[in-house]
């Protein structure tokens, strides 16, 4: 079990610096509002939506009713619904963990098990339970430091956000350079640009996901075929 943990901890190295950086952003945006790190800390641990927290921290300023911050929340993270599609059979099978893996599966976290394959010496279902909560450590101790710092040293919020950003840009790149086949990467970014050229930035991620899981699912075979190949 201690070498399962240590190789999900290598796993989510590059996760660790993002969520560290991108949790404190959180933490100082929430404390900024008026919110202390208790807050930072109960919501990176029930929420824990990314994205989403950020703008929640608008919501809390606005005086947002609770509904419409449960349809915002469904809508920004629909594209989730996609992402455990793939993972449900794979879950289910991981018994008791199963229920965490579904709450606990975040943008990056899904990278990060889309590209892992442990080695047969590890044990495959603990090694995807380490990623995803070592994971939610990351985004956790980078929150309550955001909003213990906050209140400490006053800081310059411009632009902060876009550390969401950055880390997605890391992501991509590193599953780019170790992906064995470009096709899946070049179809969702095509889809991409082409919604967001149509629909605008607030509109386009649920479509271009639709779109990208449509073609890829018609690409299934010739995929599966070039990765037999690579592994001959």
């Amino acid at each position: 079990m201690k070498d399962t943990l240590r190789y999900s901890f290598i796993k989510t190295l590059p996760v660790m610096c993002g969520y560290l950086f991108t949790g404190l952003a959180f933490g100082l945006l929430l404390q900024n509002a008026g919110y202390s790190f208790a807050w930072a800390f109960l919501i990176s641990l029930v929420v824990y939506a990314g994205s989403m927290q950020f703008v929640l921290v608008t919501l809390l300023t606005g005086n947002v009713s609770l509904p419409t911050v449960a349809i915002m929340t469904l809508l920004i993270n629909s594209r989730h619904a996609f992402y455990g599609l793939s993972f449900i059979e794979k879950f289910k099978k991981m018994g008791k963990l199963y229920p965490y893996m579904v709450f606990s599966l975040t943008d990056e976290t899904y990278s990060l098990l889309c590209s892992t394959i442990p080695p047969k010496r590890y044990k495959e279902n603990w090694s995807y339970f380490f990623i995803a909560f070592l994971d939610q450590c990351y985004w956790l101790i980078g929150s309550v430091a955001g909003g213990i710092i906050g209140k400490v040293i006053p800081f310059d919020m411009t632009g902060i956000d876009f550390a969401m950003t950055a880390l997605f840009t890391v992501i991509f790149v590193e599953q780019w350079i170790d992906a064995k086949s470009q096709i899946p990467a070049i179809t969702g970014v095509v889809s991409g640009l082409i919604f967001l050229i149509i629909l605008g930035p607030s509109k386009f991620i649920l479509p271009s996901l639709v779109v990208t899981v449509f073609i890829l699912n018609i690409l299934r075979n010739t995929l599966d075929e070039e990765k037999k190949g690579e592994g001959v």
